[in-house]
């Protein structure tokens, strides 16, 4: 008989009345056959379910030996059991059957058929139930899910939930001890699975004791997820008895997880370690031995620093956190900059002099910690304490807190001194901001000469793209080189081109690959055929108006490196903001006049808007002595002074009222353009022409666009930086550039700082701009301030970000420029209701005025400060109120 014909029938109750026909050795004798047509079905979709039942009823019943058997059954842990699988046991004998469930219950996994299939063995051959740590899983397993079982399989039991079949449950007896003793991560892991086991330990049908024992020595010896096991430990719900009984155990789980903590993370990576000590809930007295771990956590993330400072409290509660400790508490705590934090050290420490009077030397020492904060408010508070409990302490310590007064903002120290019997410090010296030198431009290196260098310049541009400098002379050197000898440029070359820039929705100096691979006669990039395309777009709504610029200044490199047609670019920059020196431009002009060349008109546009203005008689003479109609082109602009400036401030600002929210588009600075005769090429007449708008940037602004336009600063700001763009990170990233180019610094300039203010993501380079426009004398400190209040009035609500900004600027010395900008927004920000975080502002406000010793009436201010109520903002006007009299 070939079993394998009945495989293919479908048809399982003959493979099994075939098997019961055959001897062992001959069942044996058909495996082979049966696996040459397993291995010969290529797509298993085209079988029937009756196939593969006679299949699995054919190879099963082949294997001879009782581990032949339960080996392929662990090997096939997903067969659809049915009524065929039991009339393949019962063809062997007892013994046969009851030798299999031993080995199945020794291995049995999370499979349902294996450990349906075992189960029905115990119960149909009456042995003992397996004690194997595999079948307690398997079996707590089964019953949670409670599968029905096939036709004439014994096993299962009734219940709606767990708890119910486990009390049904004939097995229960047996293993119910062992899954106590060891409970695994199945029970770790599944709250209705220990939900139960807790259910039978209350009705008596377990020993608790072997429970909490299990658990905790399953949590040691093979720890589960720590959301897990703090489930755990809440479903299970210690007793006080069972706390203490456990302490050994917690102490062993706690001490890694506070390693873990001490590495800190994410609020998302700390979470779980948190939870699961929550639920270890280790007593005052257990913290106690593990203070200097909890100390070092005061300084991780939020999180930890404040489970951390509970601990602390409830260790102090209990009368065992020393002295040095609580001290070190606060040195942690209250400079932090989380307000949480700092209040609830400020509330524990006065409520602990409250508590133990004897303790307020030391403890208002501790406190006085926090006048050194950058929060007024927080300095204020911790004031109050110390005012407080002042006359309960020694007054050995007065000298202490005289001290650290020192470090409390000017508005406060009236109170300071009325608190602590110090005098108020007057200085007579006039205030005087300090302000960072105003940086020098520096001068540009003539002409690169090698083909090495060339390579080299040209590689450092693509890997950072972000050096004017470097472009313009990498650029100049692929013009210089490929006119003198483009072979051994092409050769030097070599080494840069294995490894292109990256990709840019934008044109940037790093496309100066492309370049360079015209000089070697590349197949060029799909990049460099759309920007030959784009350039002839004018201007191109897809890029910025600096970019399309570069893209043909690049474009046009191309062409001139491939006709050879000039020897060097006019467009090089002198000074590394971009600034072209008009003595040079008249040389290199005269030069190329001396060869009979025309320049290229995109290089010499370029050139035109960099050269700085000149009122040199000679630089103007030989200008004028220049044959070329280019020379002449050059010296009518140079008599001219250049472009005329154009203002971008928008008609009937600030008074007229924008709609609520403001759009973006409000703001737009007006670029009303500027037309040259003869015309610039379309690429360099954009930048300065009239403004269309763009469809929106990817790339932010880097410092190539102001180089492009070193001496109008405002109206390339007036452009491309307020329209739509993908992303505002980036974009503040080169105010400093803008702070230290060329050109009146209006609208635009102060706009930009102003949104860089309250955008809060580039700060370090807004601040830069700040101070730069400032130590210049180009900082208008009226208009930025009314361009804050309206910025934060009308649709941007950032009062926070804004404050911290200018408080940034504050802290490098800058307080009355700082003050000057505060004083023409305040008066907006509080004559309606206030916004919220105005009280920041307030607090800045007093402290820079106070150190600039401002006076002045603001009347905004002393309304706010006459109105009722404890708020912060009210204080902090009436602090600013008092200061300005």
């Amino acid at each position: 008989m070939r079993l394998v014909e009945l495989v293919k029938a479908g048809d399982a109750a003959e493979v099994v009345r075939g098997l019961a026909s055959l001897t062992p050795d001959q069942r044996a004798e058909q495996i082979g056959e049966l696996d040459a047509y397993r291995t010969s079905v290529t797509d298993w979709r085209g079988v029937t379910p009756e196939q593969h039942a006679a299949r699995f009823a054919a190879e099963l019943g082949c294997r001879a030996t009782p581990e032949a058997a339960a080996a392929w059954l662990v090997d096939h842990p997903f067969i659809a059991l049915g009524t065929w699988t039991v009339d393949v046991m019962d063809l062997h004998p007892a013994a046969w059957r009851e030798e299999l469930a031993g080995l199945l219950g020794a291995q049995a996994t999370a499979s349902y058929q294996v450990f349906t299939i075992a189960e029905h063995l115990v119960r149909d051959t009456g042995r003992p139930v397996p004690a194997s740590d595999e079948f307690v899983f398997a079996w707590l397993l089964n019953r949670s899910n409670n599968h029905a079982r096939p036709p004439r399989f014994l096993g299962g039991a009734p219940g709606s939930d767990l708890l119910e079949r486990l009390r049904a449950d004939d097995f229960t007896p047996a293993l119910l001890p062992l899954a106590l003793a060891r409970p695994g991560r199945l029970v770790l892991g599944r709250k209705e699975t220990l939900e139960a086991l807790v259910g039978l330990t209350a009705e008596d049908a377990a020993e608790r004791a072997q429970l909490v024992h299990g658990i905790f020595a399953a949590l040691i010896s093979d720890p589960p997820w720590e959301n897990h096991a703090a489930e755990a430990l809440r479903t299970l719900a210690l007793t006080p008895a069972e706390h203490a009984a456990t302490a050994g155990e917690r102490a062993e789980l706690v001490e890694p997880l506070l390693e873990r903590l001490l590495q800190d993370g994410t609020r998302m990576e700390t979470a779980p370690s948190l939870a699961y000590l929550g639920a270890l809930a280790s007593s005052p007295a257990e913290s106690a031995l593990a203070v200097r771990d909890h100390l070092a956590l005061l300084d991780r993330s939020l999180p930890v620093a404040a489970h951390a400072q509970e601990v602390l409290f409830g260790v102090d509660g209990a009368g065992l956190l020393e002295p040095d400790a609580r001290t070190e508490m606060c040195e942690r705590v209250l400079l932090r900059p989380e307000k949480k934090l700092v209040r609830a050290q400020l509330t524990w420490l006065d409520r602990a002099i409250r508590r133990d009077p004897s303790r307020a030397g030391r403890a208002l020492v501790d406190v006085a910690t926090a006048f050194g904060h950058r929060d007024m408010a927080l300095q204020e508070r911790a004031l109050a304490v110390v005012a407080r409990h002042l006359k309960t302490a020694d007054d050995s310590v007065l000298p202490e807190l005289r001290a650290a007064a020192e470090r409390l903002s000017p508005g406060l120290a009236a109170r300071a001194a009325e608190s602590l019997g110090a005098p108020r410090k007057t200085d007579d010296e006039p205030y005087a901001d300090v302000l960072p030198a105003v940086p020098e431009p520096d001068p540009v290196l003539g002409p690169i000469a090698t083909a090495a260098e060339v390579a080299q310049e040209v590689a450092a541009v693509v890997a950072n793209d972000w050096d004017v400098v470097a472009f313009e002379r990498a650029l100049d050197g692929l013009v210089r080189h490929s006119h003198l000898d483009r072979t051994a440029l092409a050769q030097a070359l070599r080494p840069v081109m294995r490894r292109g820039p990256r990709e840019s929705s934008d044109w940037v100096q790093a496309d100066l690959y492309d370049v360079a691979g015209v000089v070697r006669g590349d197949e060029p990039r799909r990049r460099a055929v759309l920007m030959r395309r784009a350039v002839q777009v004018h201007p191109s709504r897809r890029h910025s108006l600096a970019g399309s610029m570069l893209a043909a200044r690049l474009t046009e490199a191309m062409d001139v490196i491939e006709s050879g047609s000039q020897p060097f670019l006019l467009a090089v920059p002198t000074l590394s903001t971009g600034v072209l020196d008009a003595a040079v431009l008249v040389d290199r002009v005269a030069a190329l006049d001396a060869l009979g060349i025309t320049p290229a008109p995109v290089d010499l546009a370029q050139a035109l808007l960099r050269v700085n203005a000149t009122a040199d008689r000679q630089v103007l003479s030989a200008a004028e002595a220049l044959p070329s109609e280019t020379g002449q082109r050059l010296a009518r602009w140079l008599r001219a002074g250049g472009l005329p400036h154009q203002e971008s401030e928008p008609a009937g600002w600030p008074h007229r009222k924008p709609p609520k929210p403001a759009s973006q588009g409000w703001w737009t600075p007006v670029s009303p353009g500027v037309v040259t005769d003869p015309p610039l090429p379309p690429a360099a007449a954009a930048l300065v022409g009239p403004y269309d708008g763009n469809n929106g940037l990817g790339t932010p602004i880097a410092p190539f666009w102001v180089a492009q336009l070193p001496h109008h600063r405002e109206e390339m700001m007036a452009r491309d930086y307020f329209e739509s763009r993908m992303s505002q990170r980036g974009w503040p990233r080169v105010l400093p550039f803008v702070a230290e180019s060329g050109g009146p610094a209006g609208y635009s300039v102060h706009l930009a700082v102003a949104f860089g203010l309250i955008w809060q993501l580039d700060t370090d380079a807004v601040v830069d701009a700040l101070l730069v426009l400032a130590a210049r004398g180009q900082l208008d400190t009226g208009l930025l301030g009314r361009q804050l209040e309206a910025l934060l009035n009308h649709g941007w609500p950032h009062v926070g970000p804004a404050s911290d900004s200018l408080r940034a600027a504050a802290e490098t010395g800058a307080h009355a420029t700082v003050w000057s900008v505060l004083e023409a927004a305040l008066p907006g920000l509080l004559r309606d209701t206030s916004l919220r975080g105005t009280a920041q502002l307030l607090a800045l406000a007093v402290e820079c005025a106070s150190r600039c010793a401002a006076k002045g009436e603001i009347p905004e201010v002393t309304a706010v400060a006459a109105r009722g109520g404890s708020s912060q903002t009210v204080k902090n006007a009436k602090l600013l109120r008092d200061t300005l009299a």
